[in-house]
């Protein structure tokens, strides 16, 4: 069974694959006291349902096997003057992700399973399965690391009644190495295999709702959604092969970041229909513009900022005054 349902998801365009028994271990103290310390920040989702999240066998009961699966999205950032990460650069891959689970599933209900898809959409830690199916190891900066793939995978998982044959976990093989800490622009990541999600910028310029806080907003340079830096010094990615799935081709990008501050909502979501960005929404956008206007922009920003200096949204105001009191003084 297990070869058959290996295949048919190397067939659905999936780079890895493995199998992990449901009582997968998942840092459950580490994750306790990173909630009682409030290093999730906003993300209030994380306190709740954590009887699944922690004990996954509880998410589906009667599951005996967690199938684990992960595509390659690494590709080049296109020839902009600001960044955004590589895995939103295309299609959202929750959307297509899910489509090829349920196909998955298809197959593992013919041979008598019955299963429950995930891909971001459960109370699951996906991660630590994922380094207990033996895909790969987490990494001193929390993220999954592949022998092959590095850094870029991302990853869905199954949970099925069939009984399969678990993977050995893959040992961590970080060594020495704390290139991703070193590198951290905000010093996020704390300490090996820990993370604050309130230094770290994906989560500031994603998930935050809120003003980026000023002591941060110069770290934040050209990144105007997410932050690989973390991921890009990682050795292991020396092996990384750009991605063969086409839906991660990037859409078109705007040419020039002020002139999405004069933006619509119904401008904003055209342009980013059907990728991660969409789910940003665009005041948090235009927030993040400014950040990076004020870290890379220059006197012909000045106008654009201005307009949002003076509008109604107290949030965008500050950003703005922030960005071009910024400009004015490296003119100087």
């Amino acid at each position: 069974m297990k070869d058959i349902i290996r295949r048919q998801a190397v067939a659905l365009g999936f780079d890895v694959f493995g199998v992990s028994g449901v009582d997968a271990p998942v840092r459950r103290d580490y994750f306790e006291k990173w909630l009682a310390d409030g290093k999730n920040g906003s993300m209030e989702w994380l306190a709740r349902n954590n009887e699944k999240r922690l004990y996954p066998a509880e998410l589906f009961p009667g599951a005996r096997s967690i199938v684990v699966v992960g595509v390659n999205y690494f590709q080049p950032y296109p020839e902009k003057n600001y960044k955004i990460a590589r895995y939103a650069l295309g299609a959202d891959y929750h959307n297509f992700l899910f489509k090829r689970l349920k196909k998955l599933c298809a197959t593992m209900r013919e041979l008598g399973g019955e299963q429950r898809p995930c891909v971001d959409t459960a109370p699951v830690s996906e991660k630590s399965i994922g380094a207990h199916s033996g895909i790969g190891w987490q990494g001193k900066h929390t993220v999954l690391i592949n022998r092959t793939h590095g850094t870029w995978l991302l990853l869905g998982l199954v949970f099925t009644t069939l009984e399969l044959e678990p993977d050995l976990p893959e040992p961590a093989r970080c060594g020495s190495c704390r290139r991703c800490a070193a590198n951290c622009p905000t010093g996020a990541i704390t300490a090996p295999y820990a993370l604050d999600a309130r230094r770290c910028l994906a989560y500031l310029s994603i998930e935050h709702e809120g003003a980026i806080p000023p002591e941060f907003r110069v770290a934040m340079h050209d990144r105007v959604f997410g932050c690989d830096a973390c991921l890009e010094v990682c050795p292991w990615n020396r092996r990384a092969q750009a991605t063969r799935e086409a839906k991660f081709s990037p859409k078109p990008l705007p040419e020039n970041l002020r002139d999405t501050l004069s933006w619509t909502t119904a401008a904003f979501d055209e342009v980013f229909a059907g990728t991660p960005i969409k789910r940003l929404r665009l005041d948090r956008w235009a927030r993040n513009v400014c950040v990076v206007l004020g870290n890379t922009g220059n006197a012909d920003d000045l106008p654009a900022l201005q307009k949002v200096a003076g509008c109604e949204n107290a949030l965008l105001a500050e950003h703005a005054a922030w960005a071009i009191a910024r400009i004015k003084l490296k003119s100087k």
